[in-house]
């Protein structure tokens, strides 16, 4: 099943994709005498296998009734989780991208998973969505990322128990200010470099994501996918999920250890080789980014002046 939220008559709904069409799950489902489905993405993933049941008869139903296809348009989408609750990230979970950064990575043992939030409520993006750079930017940096979507209410969960609690999967672009500096400071510390780098992803619209999110059923393994990024058409990074140091399964359960995920939370896994900054390239106002993951689709970005 691939999921969207998207405009309509004004507001947001979610919808089923059908080919060419979108189904409004709301309205199909009180149709089909299905459990009622919520026009918000997190209302739905609460239902949780009630929800996916629900949607899998609106959908049927829609297909032998043509008033609740719609014909799709791709500008009306929004987000598919527009606000979610949390919006988690990893750095360096790929060793190649470890090691154009600052070096060599350590072996996994030897490691944890790096975990950071993104405000969720400023960052996210719409697939087409303009990307602004904010006045004191210097640097503007692209990260293509296979995004985890929480679906169920996961707490000391296991790695090979956490597969149960993800909903499906859809695509981040965590856009980064490598150079982040809003002003001088007269003395430095080592801290301060660190939180340079976490502020550096906190800008508003940094966290495009979509076109959709594509059910765990339908992804198959996640760990053998498929991603891409290109800018203005040049391919920029290129790589497969398998090279993960921490699998998806791996890091909703690390998470879940300390943190109570819920229904439509969101985790970023992390990126492959292949960013602008150890290039030379930044993003600039009017560079178009796509980001692309096999079976979920592409999304695309433009750059915006200040």
């Amino acid at each position: 099943m691939r999921l969207v939220t998207y405009r309509k008559a004004g507001a947001s709904r979610i919808g089923a994709l059908v080919g060419k069409h979108v189904v409004d799950l709301t309205e199909a489902s009180a149709a089909s005498g299905a459990p009622i489905i919520p026009p918000c993405m997190v209302g739905f993933l609460e239902m949780g296998a009630k929800g996916l049941r629900a949607a899998e008869k609106a959908i049927r139903y829609a297909e032998n009734h043509a008033e609740f296809l719609a014909p799709f348009r791709p500008s009306s989408l929004l987000a598919p989780v527009p606000r979610p609750r949390k919006l988690l990230a990893l750095a360096g979970n790929y060793a190649e991208h470890i090691k154009e950064s600052y070096g060599k990575a350590r072996a996994k043992k030897e490691m944890t998973p790096r975990v950071f939030m993104k405000p969720p409520s400023t960052t996210v993006n719409r697939p087409g969505g303009n990307v602004p750079m904010f006045k004191k930017l210097r640097f503007l940096d692209w990260e293509v990322e296979l995004a985890i979507v929480i679906g169920r209410k996961a707490k000391y969960v296991s790695a090979k128990d956490a597969p149960k609690y993800i909903a499906g999967y859809t695509i981040v672009n965590d856009i980064t200010e490598r150079s982040f500096k809003i002003r001088n400071r007269t003395k430095e510390e080592p801290i301060d470099g660190f939180f340079d780098w976490l502020n550096g992803k906190w800008g508003d619209g940094f966290a495009p994501m979509g076109p959709c999110i594509v059910t765990s059923d339908e992804i198959g393994d996640p760990q053998k996918l498929d991603l891409s990024l290109t800018v203005n058409g040049k391919t920029m990074q290129d790589s497969n999920t398998s090279k993960m140091l921490y699998s998806c399964a791996e890091l909703v359960s690390y998470i879940s250890q300390w943190v109570t995920l819920e229904p439509g939370d969101v985790i970023a896994t992390g990126t492959p080789h292949g960013i602008g900054k150890p290039q030379g390239i930044r993003l600039r106002a009017g560079d178009v980014v796509e980001a692309t993951i096999q079976h979920i689709g592409t999304l695309k970005n433009k750059i915006t002046a200040k």
